[in-house]
């Protein structure tokens, strides 16, 4: 028979077993989620300075924001998609 302590040590490990995951996964998609979101915002701002750059025949600016832009872009949708894989998991 088990002490009183040691009963209630074995509860908590128990516990935390299936708590800390159930919590973990869902931040761990959020977090994912609101990066993506960042670097979405990201991409249209410099998108936005690409655009006003062509408008304004501003080459070296355009050369700049553009190579920007896609990244932001990328990191982005890549992090939606993580996102998306570590909630279906």
């Amino acid at each position: 028979m088990r002490s009183v302590k040691g009963q209630i040590l074995h509860q908590g490990r128990e516990f935390l077993k299936y708590v800390v995951p159930a919590v973990l996964k869902p931040a761990h998609t959020l977090w994912n989620e609101v990066i993506g979101f960042l670097f979405l915002c990201l991409a249209v701002i410099f998108g936005f300075n690409g655009v006003r750059a062509y408008l304004n025949h501003e080459g070296a600016k355009l050369l700049l924001a553009a190579p920007i832009t896609l990244i932001m872009a990328w990191f982005g949708v890549t992090s939606f998609l993580k996102a998306r894989k570590i909630s279906r998991s």
